[in-house]
This record gives C-alpha cells, structure tokens and sequence, in this order.
C-alpha cells in the first residue's frame, strides 16, 4: 500500500516534475547574514535528503531598499553570486531542488531608505516609506528581474516572488496602501499593473525552463484589502504573465488576526486556496497549519490545492516527507507552531532554530555522533528535558534509562497540553513515548528514583524539574485557594468568579483555560467567528464587517500581577499580542503593581504600589496561584552530598516558566557532549 498517494504522487511542470506534492516553504533564519555558507547548504542539503520535493529559501532582497533590514541578504556581487551556488550544487547532491524567495519589503523594510507606493507607514515599523515615481519604480521591476536572472545562473531550480503578507507588490494592490493616481493606482487594473509586470518581466529573464512561483495574498486580514474576485482576476493575469505555480499567502504581517500561532486549526486557511482551484490552468499551492502527512492528505484528495506548503514542520523534522514514505508517520518531530525559536529568533535577530528539534540551523554545529565509549546513563525525569536528554544519549550508543514517579511521560507538558489553543502539545507528548519506544529507552515510569536505585550508572542526569513557587499570602491555605497543578492535572472544580495570581504564561494559560469552553482550535468554524475572519466573497479583505464575535466566557477571571507593568509584556514576541488579544475578548479583566495582602471568606484583598495604597477587596469562589516556579532539585542535591557526579537540565536547573525550549535544547546538547 501507497503511504499519502496524494501527497507523494510526482508534479510534472512540463519542462522539470517534481517529486512529490511537498513544498519547503519561505523561512527566515538569519543564517544568511551570518555568512557561514557551509552552514546555509547544509541546512537545505539536510531538508533535501529527507525528500522534500521543492524548497524556497528565505527572502533574498532585489536592492538595499527593498531589503527587510540593513544588511539583508542579496544576490549583488560575484562573491554572493559563489555563496549561493556552494547551496545550490549542495541540495543538488543530495537530491533536491530549490528555488530563491525574491523578496521585497516595500513599507516594511526596517530603514529609512524604505520605498513604497504612496508615503503610508506600516504599524510595524517606525519608518515613513518614500513615495516612488515612474522611474523608481522601474527600477524596483528591473533589480527584482535582475536578480531573478542571478538566482538562475546560481544554480537555483526557480524563484519565488513574494507578493503577498504585505510586502512591496502587495501593498501596490489595495487602496489601503496604495493611494496613487497615476497608471499605477486608482483602478485594479492600474493596482495589479506592477505585480504582472514584474512577473512577466521576471520570465522574459529566466527563459521558459525555469520554476516562477507567485506568492499571491488570497485573503489580506486588513481593512480595505482584496477582493476575492480581485484575487481570482490577479491569479488568472499572473499565469498568462508567465508564473509556473501560484503559492498562498495569508494575512499581512500587520493583520490582527492569527494565521500560523498554535491557536490556529490545523489547515485553518485551505478553504481560502480551494476557492481559486478550477480558476486557473496552473498548479496552486495551500500554506499554513499543515503539520502532519494526515492534513497534507486530506486537504489535496479534497481538492483544495494542487500542493502543500510546510515551512516550520521543516525546522521541527527534516526527514517529514522520508519518514512519512515509509509508514512512520508517528516519528515526525511533530510542529506545535509556538514561535519560540523560529520567528521569535527572527525577529530578535537570533538565528532560527526549533524547540522541538534545537539542531535544525545547527545541523554543522549540534552533531550528534556515535560514542566510543558506552555508558550506562540514568535520567531522572520525562519532561521535555529529560526526554531529549535520553533520546539523545540513546542515539548515540549509550545505555539508558528514564525514570519518572508519573505513570506518563511528558512533565509539565501534560498540564500544558489541557489549555484551549495548545492541542499541539497532545502531539509532542505523544512523539516523545513514540520515539521512547522506537529507540527501545528503558522505562521506569511510577517510580520514584532514589540513591539506590541509581547506584551502579555512569552518569546521571537529574531533570526534575519545577515545584510552584510560594507567594507567602496571608491565608493562602484558605480552602478557596488552588494551585494550577490543582487545576490543569488534579481537575479541580472552579467557581464563576476567579483571581489568578501571576500574570506570566501560567497565569495567561490559566485565564484561557478558564473562560474558554470548547476550543475554537478545535473547531474552524467557530475559531474563524472568534477572530472576525469571514469569506472574501463576501466581505472585502476577508475581515467581517461585525468584527470578532468569540462566545461568552464561562467564568469572570482577574489577573493580577506585582509588577508595575503591562500585563503579558513578557510573553513570546511574535505571540504574545495574540494572548493579550484573546484574553482582552473574552473579558478579562487585568491588574498590575498590586500587592497581596491576604485572602479570606471576602476574597483577596489588594492593595497598589510601595504606599500599600487604594486597598481593595475582590470577591471571588477561588483564588488560583500562578507565582512562578522554583527548580525542583532535592534529589540532584542528595546525590551531590553524597559524592555522586550529576548533571542538572531543564527546570531543575533555571525554573523558568514552562520553558520547554531551553529544556529540549539543553537536554540535547549534554547527552550529545556525554
């Protein structure tokens, strides 16, 4: 039997076919910049060995102007032009085909030098873009052909023209930010000028043997954006211009609704692709949320897309489509779309990497080799540290041997995973016992481990990780009190009126869990009317004209926090505002700079600010403790005192909240150093 007929059957494109229906879409990794090329041909060789049947690279700039940040990648000189080609003949080694992301900011370039169509300045960046003329943009149409033309003779297998998320050519197409009066604005005929040119152009460059994708926005998520009947005349005009391919862009960066966040449902935007299916002659690419072979399956047998976009899934697993071939579909280091170490990375200049798999832009740096001298290893822990810890070990050679008093692996995880919007986390847990199981870790599950029965190892590795941190409130023994762990795994009961304590991630995941009946995650239809996105057809840029319309809240939740700050400010930096945002509809309410003076029968009673001033009451059924963690680490200290050598990771080690990023990573990169 055929694995995923659908996803792996071959795409012939006339003068090239690809392998199977799996595109490695556009990422950013910042590896580029760094200019460490060997680095940048082995992160693509890698994704090309594990059966990807195309790449696109992350965006490379036409010119300085059009470049996201000073400094941005591009394709100018011959030393750039070498560079490239060293990743180009490597992905070809191993099998694979790539094209280039050609990618041009427009208004969303972090610099001064910024170009636009008209003087309108992007929310997200401080810069005012100056307003193109006809020469201007001229040239903007010729660097972007130009370096079409360089990617081909670099080797690439194609191009990808970014026009969509909000970029240079998209923000030509609506009147949002296209404000002219000249043959390059007023009508849509004049708006889609630029994008057809370019594209026509981009092909007279290349020649007919050459891959040109067009990265169209089929839904904008900001007002006054596109049509879908606009969307259907731009796609039909960029297939006679010369396009190959038309891939799915969903939102501008600046939509204020989710499109790729862990909240959003799986393949929660492919009904937006399947509406253009049958409108045009060339094949169409669906993108975002697409994390499992299963989705890539459903959605092409149903019709909705032609191919599948997966970029993230990359990062997490590079042998997806290798290993989904194979009937292993359960071994995919599974995607759970956090953010924290792909575009949290990006957007604080970091490099790109993944909290499920810290190797992916490491792959020269993080390698996991054989041992020549096998140990038997103990790990004390299944939580995320733990487990990667093991593993890892495991792959190396050594013997070992988990341990954990819970009767599941998993840790914290398992309390994570209950909140509405982190389903992803079901997955991971289940990858971690899947690969458990594969590696033949042995498994001491419900027991506690002991200076006993750690006698006899080589190493020890103690991933323990956190306790709840003690708030020291005056009658918090009061039986109104519950703790999180009492409520996310012992199931407490929980009135209607609640004050949680600690406004961190624990605390927003707790308000969430608390209002939130059944996820909307879990069910597009209702996620979509959450967040005010409606179908294009009806309503211009796919934003319904009544806003988000999310269910009631089940219960009244405060969140108060000591510092005097915005609440959530310290959440993830590409997510954080989708938190606040979700919380914010659902009626919760928010308090900072408070103190706890204590609870009893009348609620919690607060005061503000150094001053202890404005005292408060609020009456509540239960207070819910989120005050952080401390590293649970007893055992790790009687194991020391009584001269054994372990090593710490994880929560164990830096109670940070929920950090399963700096547990996996560092539970990785000790076994790979055993």
């Amino acid at each position: 039997m055929t694995h995923y007929p659908h996803m792996l059957e071959p795409l012939d494109l006339g003068f090239t076919t690809l392998k199977n229906r799996v595109l490695m879409g556009s990422m950013h990794t910042n590896l580029e910049e760094r200019g460490d090329w060997n680095r940048v041909a082995e992160f693509f060789a890698t994704r090309a060995r594990g059966g990807v049947g195309l790449m696109v690279t992350g965006g490379i700039a036409p010119n300085a102007e059009g470049g996201v940040f000073a400094g941005a990648g591009g394709l100018y000189t011959d030393e750039d032009m070498a560079n490239h080609r060293l990743v180009t003949d490597r992905v070809h080694d191993a099998g694979g085909k790539i094209a280039m992301q050609i990618l041009h900011a427009g208004r969303y370039a972090y610099s001064p030098a910024c170009v636009a169509p008209s003087p309108v300045k992007s929310p997200i960046s401080p810069f005012p873009p100056n307003e193109l003329d006809e020469e201007g943009i001229e040239k903007q149409i010729h660097d972007i052909a130009e370096t079409a033309r360089k990617a081909r003779e670099a080797g690439y297998d194609g191009v990808e023209v970014m026009g969509s998320e909000g970029y240079f050519i998209n923000q030509f197409l609506v009147t949002h930010t296209n404000k002219r009066t000249d043959r390059w604005g007023g009508s849509y005929e004049n708006r889609m000028r630029l994008p057809i040119e370019v594209v026509k152009r981009v092909r007279k460059a290349v020649g007919e043997d050459f891959i040109v994708i067009y990265r169209l926005s089929m839904i904008d998520l900001v007002p006054n954006g596109s049509t879908h009947e606009e969307v259907v005349q731009l796609a039909q005009e960029i297939e006679k211009a010369g396009a190959t391919i038309i891939n799915t862009g969903i939102g501008w960066h600046e939509a204020r609704v989710p499109t790729i966040a862990t909240s959003v449902p799986r393949a929660g935007f492919a009904w937006v692709t399947k509406k253009l299916m049958g409108k045009v002659g060339i094949p169409i690419i669906t993108s975002n949320r697409i994390n499992h072979p299963d989705v890539a399956e459903e959605i092409l047998s149903d019709g909705a897309a032609d191919m599948v976009s997966l970029a993230r899934p990359f990062l997490a697993d590079p042998d997806f489509v290798a290993k989904a071939e194979t009937g292993r579909a359960d071994l995919i280091a599974p995607c759970i779309a956090c953010n924290q170490a792909c575009l949290d990375h990006t957007f604080s200049g970091k490099v790109s990497s993944c909290l499920v798999n810290p190797k992916a832009a490491f792959e020269t740096e993080l390698v996991v080799t054989p041992t020549d001298q096998r140990k038997k290893i103990a790990v004390v822990g299944a939580g995320p540290a733990g487990v990667s810890a093991a593993l890892t070990a495991k792959e190396r050679g050594h013997d070992v041997v988990l341990f954990d008093r819970a009767d599941e692996v998993g840790g914290q995880l398992n309390m994570a995973k209950q909140v509405p919007g982190k389903e992803e986390f079901f997955g991971l847990v289940d990858w971690f016992a899947a690969m458990l199981d594969d590696r033949q870790v042995t498994l001491r599950l419900g027991e506690e481990a002991t200076e006993e029965n750690l006698q006899g190892f080589d190493e020890v590795i103690v991933a323990t990780g956190v306790l709840p941190r003690d708030p020291q409130i005056d009658g918090q023994d009061h039986p109104k009190v519950l703790g999180y762990v009492d409520v996310l795994r012992h199931k407490a009961e929980v009135g209607k009126t609640v004050a949680v304590i600690g406004a961190g991630g624990i605390g927003f995941d707790m308000a969430e869990y608390l209002v939130t009946g059944e996820s909307p995650t879990e069910n597009l239809p209702e996620w979509l009317r959450e967040w005010g996105v409606a179908d294009p057809e009806q309503a211009r840029g796919g934003l319904a004209p009544e806003g988000p319309q999310p269910d009631a809240p089940e219960r009244h939740v405060t969140v108060f926090q000591r510092k005097a700050e915005k609440p959530g400010k310290r959440l993830g930096k590409t997510t954080g505002w989708i938190h606040r945002a979700a919380l914010k509809m659902k009626q919760v309410e928010m308090k900072a700079g408070v103190n706890y003076e204590r609870i009893d029968d009348d609620g919690l009673h607060i005061s503000y600010g150094e001053a202890r001033e404005r005292p408060e009451v609020i009456a509540c059924d239960h207070v819910i403790l989120c005050a952080g963690q401390v590293s649970e680490r007893s055992l790790a200290d009687r194991l020391e005192k009584a001269g054994v050598s372990v090593h710490v990771i994880g929560g164990a080690d830096v109670a940070a909240e929920l950090d399963a990023k700096r547990a996996i990573d560092q539970g990785v990169r000790l076994a790979a150093s055993l």
